[in-house]
């Protein structure tokens, strides 16, 4: 079974990137759709962004389309996430979360595993 973990949130001051690591402590990654979500404090979960398993396909929110890259090495069981040109409203606990498909998917309700997240403070 999938059971994933998230690494390289952090403080940084606007302008500054981050990269963030979504990884299984269990079954591989490969096979699954792999998306990150972000949630602000008092906010609803929102989309980020998405690779198909074979890394072919991404996906991004209109809010960081353009700053943010995915990618993903399953030879690692590794997804990335490249978060440049930093904004305070990137402000948000960063949730990686998997499913098992070959398909590109974008909801939150699409997900069946999530990681616990990891916090991401930009500052001005």
């Amino acid at each position: 079974q999938v059971q994933l973990g998230e690494s390289g949130g952090g403080l940084v001051q606007a302008g500054d990137s981050l990269r963030l690591v979504c990884t299984s402590s269990g079954e591989t990654l490969s096979g699954h759709t792999v998306g990150w979500f972000r949630q602000a404090p008092g906010k609803e979960r929102e989309f980020v962004s998405a690779i198909t398993w074979s890394g072919a396909l991404q996906r991004y929110g209109d809010s960081v389309r353009g700053r943010f890259s995915i990618s993903r090495d399953n030879t690692k069981n590794m997804v990335y996430l490249q978060m440049n040109s930093l904004k305070v409203e990137d402000t948000a606990m960063y949730y990686c979360a998997a499913r098992r498909t070959v398909t590109m998917q974008t909801r939150t309700s699409d997900f069946r595993i999530w990681g616990q997240g990891t916090q991401v403070t930009v500052s001005s």
